[in-house]
């Protein structure tokens, strides 16, 4: 059995997919922005929880090994927070990570 590994189509970085997949020019272009605000405001929270993450090891005075040691993760895991390196977390494991210093997450709607 011959398994298609063959490449047809690469989408550039910037193209608009939903064009691509054949949607009408302008339900495409809605998409697209509606994704990406989507994408912008994902990365903002995930910021944003870092952010209180950073605070928080900054007002114990930790080494980021302490700090690791804390958030039950490893120290580079530690550096991709303090540096908000946000595509390496989703939004479940910040609030997790929280959680466990004693500062609970709420969601506010609105």
């Amino acid at each position: 059995m011959n398994i298609d590994t063959e490449i047809r189509h690469v989408t550039k970085p910037d193209a608009n997919l939903f064009l691509e997949l054949g949607f009408p020019a302008e339900e495409a272009a809605r998409l697209h922005a509606a994704s990406l605000q989507q994408i912008n405001d994902t990365r903002l929270l995930k910021e944003q929880l870092m952010s209180e993450l950073t605070e928080w090891i900054a007002q114990h005075h930790l080494k980021q090994a302490e700090a690791a040691e804390i958030l039950m993760v490893s120290r580079p895991r530690v550096s991709d927070v303090v540096n908000k390196k946000t595509a390496k977390f989703t939004i479940d494991t910040l609030v997790e990570m929280l959680s466990r210093v004693g500062k609970p997450v709420r969601l506010a709607i609105g």
